[in-house]
């Protein structure tokens, strides 16, 4: 791997404000009016964030080189291709809140915000680390190896995911959270009492999930770089385009039937990268005597890069030709064995009454 390339205290406040003001436009444009995202928007803004992470991923050609390039551009494309399968737990917790289509996109905007703080912390631990203990990365390689397994032979990865738990208990256990939505409010008011509304707790739900995912996807990108400045913008750039490609997708994501056997090929893959690498810098004493494997070889990012565009090319492709024989077979847009997520309702069905008294929103 190439060494981190120095990076002045100036450019990164620069890029930090540069992605403020992305997600400023963001809900500057989009969120002034709570509304039902369409295909078409989710597509236009797809193209927008690509084209700023290819336009950043130039920036880091000109001023870093082409390793800096290849190794961003690796981060990026895997990130992203994680953030797709994390699409089956967005949609779970949007169909198990009922959260109104009008106010999805606000939140998800707001919990990726709070995913991209809780990964910023993250990396600068994992950057710290990585730069000081070189046997972090049996560690990493062992995480990507283990998850690159649970990807091929799980059935299903999300099955026993519940949306209701841990922070989420967490905080009905703390708070009083009302029955239904009010708007796109997080707080409200009854009888002189602050409550929360079902809105905060998707967003804790959306923010938690994405930290959960951080696990796999940062030792992943620690395998193609140890650049923290490189690892936080790719890192940004993923999160920040996955809320249009929830909206461009939808179902569409389930015909991707292959796409856990992709990224278990990808995850082992930079598993072993590590894994590599930790013998080529080599400390520990009962291998080799503390000295650095020689034969170990040092995969290059354009290598990386190749293989992983590679796979996850041969992995939709698949899945996209396994879709159409499955669809002449049944004869239904109803993939056999695969359920539609359930529909979101416009508006959140209304309880039943509460005891709890006139409510005064705020």
């Amino acid at each position: 791997m190439p060494p981190p390339m120095p990076v002045p205290a100036w450019l990164w406040l620069a890029t930090i404000v540069g992605l403020l003001g992305l997600i400023l436009v963001d809900l500057l444009i989009v969120n002034r009016r709570p509304h039902k995202v369409t295909v078409g928007e989710s597509a236009k803004w797809i193209t927008f964030y690509i084209g700023c992470a290819v336009a950043f991923g130039v920036g880091v050609w000109v001023f870093g080189g082409g390793e800096q390039a290849a190794a961003y551009l690796t981060g990026y494309i895997t990130e992203y291709s994680l953030s797709v399968d994390n699409l089956f737990i967005f949609m779970l917790i949007m169909s198990s809140f009922a959260v109104p289509a009008i106010h999805q996109h606000r939140v998800l905007l707001i919990g990726i915000m709070m995913a991209l703080v809780m990964r910023g912390v993250f990396i600068g631990v994992g950057a710290q680390a990585v730069q000081r203990f070189s046997w972090i990365f049996w560690i990493f390689g062992g995480i990507l190896i283990y998850t690159a397994w649970k990807f091929a032979f799980s059935d299903n990865e999300n099955e026993d995911y519940d949306p209701n738990g841990g922070v989420v208990r967490l905080v009905r256990k703390l708070f009083p959270v009302t029955d239904q939505y009010h708007d796109a409010r997080l707080t409200i008011k009854q009888d002189g009492r602050r409550w929360l509304t079902p809105m905060f707790i998707v967003m804790i739900a959306i923010g938690g999930a994405d930290l959960v995912f951080a696990v796999d996807s940062i030792p992943a990108i620690f395998g193609i770089t140890q650049d923290a400045y490189l690892v936080f913008a790719a890192n940004a750039f993923a999160l920040m385009g996955l809320r249009q490609l929830y909206f461009l997708l939808g179902g569409l994501v389930e015909k991707l039937v292959y796409l856990s056997y992709g990224l278990a090929v990808i995850l082992g893959f930079i598993g072993v990268k590590l894994v590599l690498h930790a013998l080529h810098e080599n400390e520990l004493p009962f291998i080799n005597g503390g000295e650095p494997v020689a034969w170990a070889p040092e995969i290059s990012n354009w290598v990386s890069l190749a293989v992983i565009v590679s796979v996850l090319a041969i992995t939709t492709v698949a899945s996209l030709l396994k879709s159409r024989r499955d669809l002449r077979t049944t004869g239904s847009s109803e993939l056999p064995g695969v359920s539609s997520p359930a529909p979101t309702p416009e508006e959140p069905p209304v309880p039943p009454a509460s005891p709890v008294g006139r409510s005064q929103v705020e």
